[in-house]
C-alpha cells in the first residue's frame, strides 16, 4: 500500500499499487521496501508506520526502508540494521538507534530490520518462525529453495558465499557435523574431520560462512530444538541430548538468548496453534 493508490515508478519496472495506507490499519504486519529517495518519506505513511508499531503490530524494514522507521522513531533505543552500504549513513540519521551493520536481520521489540538483498528472504523466514514455528518457515523454506535458518548474527559480507563452497573446503564437514549433531564437537573435532589445524579451520570457517563454528553449531541446535519441540513428544531433557546441549538447562540457556522465550512456552505456544 501507498499514500495514494496507482503507479509507482521502481528502479527497473513500476508497480500498481491497489491498496492506500488504510490497508495498514489494521495489518498484522507492515513490511516496507527500499525505494529511490529513501532519505524522505511520505509524513501519512511515517504515521501509519507509527501507528502500526503502537498497537501491537510487527513492523519490518528491508535495506534503506530503515530509514522509514527512524523517520517514525522507531529505531531509537532498538538495535537495527540495513545494507552495509549504508550502516554508516543511517547511524548518523539517527542516533539514538542502536546500528549493527555486519548482521543479517534484528528483530528488536517488535521491530524487525534486514540487510540487502537474500536477507530479506532470511529476516522473513524468521519471522515466519517466530509466529508460526519452525516447520511452516521450513515448508516456505523448501519451496522457495532456501535454507530454512541463518542465523541473524551471521555477517552480511561473505568472502566464499556457503553455497559455492567447493567439496574440498567445508561443505562435507558442515554436513558431518549436522549428522552428529547431538555428540560434543569442539573446534578441534571439526578441525581434524577437515583435516586441518584448528586455527586454520576456525579462519576458513569464518571467512566461507561469516560466523564461528561455535555460533553456527549453536544455531542448528537450536533450529532442531524447535522443530522436536512442535513435532515430537520427547521431554526438554531429552531433546537437549538430541540436539547437543547436554542438558536441559544449557538448552533453556541458548533457546531463550536467542529467541526470546523458553522451550517450555514456545511448545504450549505452538501446540496451541496447531491445535487451533
Amino acid at each position: 500500500c501507498t499514500p495514494e493508490r496507482g503507479r509507482v515508478r521502481g528502479s527497473s519496472y513500476d508497480l500498481f499499487v491497489e491498496e492506500s495506507l488504510d490497508a495498514a490499519a489494521d495489518a498484522d504486519l507492515v513490511c516496507i521496501a527500499p525505494k529511490r529517495g529513501y532519505r524522505a518519506h511520505h509524513p501519512a505513511a511515517i504515521e501509519a508506520v507509527r501507528a502500526a508499531a503502537d498497537r501491537g503490530a510487527y513492523v519490518s524494514a528491508h535495506c534503506t526502508g530503515a530509514w522509514l522507521l527512524g523517520q517514525a522513531g522507531l529505531l531509537d533505543g532498538r538495535e537495527c540494521t540495513t545494507h552495509w552500504r549504508y550502516g554508516a549513513e543511517l547511524q548518523e540519521a539517527f542516533p539514538e538507534a542502536v546500528v549493527r551493520p555486519e548482521v543479517l536481520y534484528v528483530l528488536d521489540d517488535g521491530v524487525l530490520t534486514g540487510a540487502g538483498s537474500a536477507a530479506g528472504i532470511d529476516a522473513s523466514l524468521y519471522l515466519m518462525r517466530r509466529v508460526f514455528g519452525a516447520r511452516t518457515a521450513a515448508t516456505a523454506a523448501r519451496r522457495i529453495v532456501m535454507p530454512p535458518h541463518r542465523s541473524g548474527g551471521q555477517a552480511q559480507f561473505v568472502r566464499t558465499p556457503v553455497g559455492q563452497v567447493e567439496a574440498e573446503t567445508l561443505s562435507p564437514v558442515l554436513a558431518w557435523a549436522l549428522e552428529h549433531i547431538d555428540e560434543p564437537l569442539p573446534v578441534d573435532r571439526l578441525a581434524a574431520q577437515a583435516h586441518m589445524s584448528p586455527r586454520t579451520f576456525a579462519r576458513r570457517f569464518r571467512d566461507e560462512t561469516g560466523t564461528t563454528p561455535l555460533q553456527w553449531l549453536t544455531s542448528q541446535r537450536i533450529a532442531l530444538a524447535e522443530e522436536l519441540l512442535e513435532s515430537s513428544p520427547l521431554s526438554i531433557e531429552q531433546i537437549a541430548g538430541r540436539v547437543g546441549f547436554g542438558n536441559a538447562a544449557t538448552l533453556r540457556h541458548h533457546f531463550t538468548q536467542a529467541l526470546g522465550t523458553t522451550p517450555q512456552e514456545f511448545r504450549r505456544t505452538f501446540t496451541c496453534l496447531e491445535a487451533g
